[in-house]
């Protein structure tokens, strides 16, 4: 009976930590498309439009982390996994 709450218990960890790199992933996409900023500029006279693209380094810096998180999170959870099917 132990070995089985032990095996639901690595299986429940690991999907949580699952969850959580999902989230992380989907800041780390909210935070990139903050670090993008683009401003379109309007032809004026002879002088043709153009678009600018503005780097924010804070938001960049940031979603590099959560991807990092994430990854770390995805390891653990396949690792607890494995693990646990193998403890069979």
């Amino acid at each position: 009976m132990k070995r089985w709450i032990v095996l639901g218990d690595r299986m429940l960890t690991a999907l949580v930590e699952l969850t959580l790199a999902l989230v992380c992933v989907v800041f780390a996409v909210v935070s990139w498309r903050n670090g993008l900023i683009t401003t379109t500029v309007a032809p004026s006279g002879d002088v043709p439009g153009f678009a600018a693209t503005r780097y924010s380094a804070p938001w960049l810096v940031l979603a590099a982390f959560l991807v990092v998180v994430a990854g770390v999170l995805a390891i653990d959870a396949v690792t607890r996994t494995v693990r646990a099917a193998r403890s069979r």
